[in-house]
């Protein structure tokens, strides 16, 4: 039996006059509705006003500190914010709570700040065809329009599984018998050469941090990517894609 979905669990809020517009006239995209904050006007806000009624998406007014708190972006949400629909997008909980059809392949996404990061991730992991990608709602960048543009849009259609931390994933993982894999330059477990079972988590790290403590002690096994040439690593997100598609090349053998 599911939970409750919360709203943060189902929308990515997009925040700003001009990401508004494109999400609004990307006709693929499901838009729940536009806030727009009061005593807002102007050509661009009755733009936004008539594209949404051009779509029958309803269009409501809230004061302008109810907007940045929805936005979670003070400087940045220029009065006005969209809720648009992320269909493949749920609580991990969720996506455990049936064994037979949880996911294969994880990868869980830990103090991960930078928004290109992400949003590269999460481009290269969907069209790899990872099963979920774990963002926690703390300790990771927001979906917002930075992470979205960096994925080229992909964000909205993601398999993006939701956790309130990092620390709470890893947790609810391990309980649901999925081993955690970290990649660390130095492990004498290669890549390419480990067998990771039928179900595993791959854990993306912050490249100056390193992982959280509540992380790094549920840890089964660090693996390394290969490097030459007097390379020590790679940026995170490269980092994913070679993993990403090493688990694609093992499943299509």
């Amino acid at each position: 039996m599911t939970s409750e979905v919360s709203p943060k669990d189902r929308f990515v809020t997009v925040y700003g006059r001009k990401p508004v517009l494109e999400a609004l006239a990307d006709l693929e995209l499901r838009v729940d509705k536009v806030i727009i904050a009061e005593g807002l006007g102007g050509s661009v806000i009755n733009e936004i006003k008539e594209a949404a009624a051009d779509r029958a998406i309803r269009v409501q007014r809230a004061s302008a500190h109810r907007v940045k708190v929805l936005a979670g972006n003070g400087r940045h949400d220029q009065g006005v914010v969209a809720d648009v629909v992320a269909r493949k997008m749920r609580p991990l909980a969720d996506a455990l709570a049936d064994p037979a059809h949880a996911p294969r392949n994880v990868l869980l996404l830990d103090g991960l700040t930078t928004p290109a990061n992400v949003g590269m991730i999460l481009r290269t992991a969907t069209a790899a065809g990872i099963d979920g990608i774990v963002v926690p709602h703390r300790g990771v960048a927001g979906l917002d329009p930075l992470v979205i543009k960096a994925s080229a849009g992909i964000a909205f259609h993601a398999p993006v599984l939701r956790s309130r931390t990092a620390g709470e994933a890893a947790e609810q993982l391990t309980e649901a018998g999925y081993p955690l894999y970290a990649l660390e330059a130095g492990s004498g477990q290669n890549l390419f050469e480990a067998d990771f079972g039928p179900r595993a988590v791959f854990v993306l790290g912050s490249e100056t941090a390193g992982l959280s403590e509540d992380v790094q002690d549920r840890i089964e096994q660090s693996i390394a990517i290969p490097m030459h040439g007097g390379v020590e690593s790679l940026n995170v997100a490269n980092a994913a894609a070679v993993v990403c598609y090493e688990l694609l090349r093992r499943q299509r053998r």
